[in-house]
């Protein structure tokens, strides 16, 4: 029996997470050993706490400890404002600007013919009940700038169509952005969402 067994065993897993591989996850295990009264056993703790706790909202989608997270159950959000994402990771990066003080809709995907991923996979019924069931009067399309994603957002135009004002997010040069840097369809993009200064 080997005497690293359970440390190859952590490290396999940690390789396993996004944006680390196997070097990676050795670097970030040894600190973990040699920091383990400070970093490692918290972090056991807490994992075995959110491996048990952890759910999604069954209203928008979230991650959370709850049934219905704090964003649905917030009188201060129900403000008619829906903002439909694809994932959790998206809605995070949305409360983190701060900008957007509604509530959500995680779709769990994008719509893809080539991946058998219909509306009934994806969270879009459950959108449709929640436009009239929660009296939304705006539903934001803050979807990825891919295929899929533009697929998805025409799908859902179409389903709520004269039923809500439909918006989505510009899209174009990101702030800071040099325009030798940028990829064509962002150019473009930007081009076409282009105002008046």
């Amino acid at each position: 029996m080997s005497s690293t067994k359970d440390i190859d065993a952590l490290i396999e897993l940690m390789a396993k997470l996004p944006g680390l591989g196997p070097r990676s996850a050795r670097r970030a295990v040894l600190h973990l050993i040699r920091k383990r009264s400070l970093l490692l056993t918290p972090l056991a703790d807490v994992m075995q706490t959110v491996a048990a706790t952890a759910r999604e909202c069954l209203n928008c989608g979230n991650v959370g400890t709850l049934d219905v997270c704090d964003i649905c159950t917030s009188e201060k959000r129900a403000n008619g404002e829906l903002c439909v994402v694809e994932d959790v990771a998206d809605l995070w990066a949305m409360e983190r600007s701060g900008v957007f003080k509604g509530r959500y809709h995680v779709l769990g995907g994008t719509l893809s013919a080539l991946d058998a991923i219909g509306p009934s996979e994806l969270r879009i019924p459950r959108l449709i009940d929640r436009v009239t069931s929660e009296h939304i009067t705006e539903v934001i399309l803050a979807l990825n700038a891919t295929i899929d994603g533009q697929t998805t957002a025409h799908y859902i135009a179409d389903q709520l169509d004269g039923q809500v004002t439909l918006t989505s997010l510009a899209q174009g040069v990101p702030i800071g952005g040099e325009l030798d840097y940028l990829d064509d369809g962002t150019i473009t993009a930007a081009m076409r969402a282009r105002k008046a200064i």
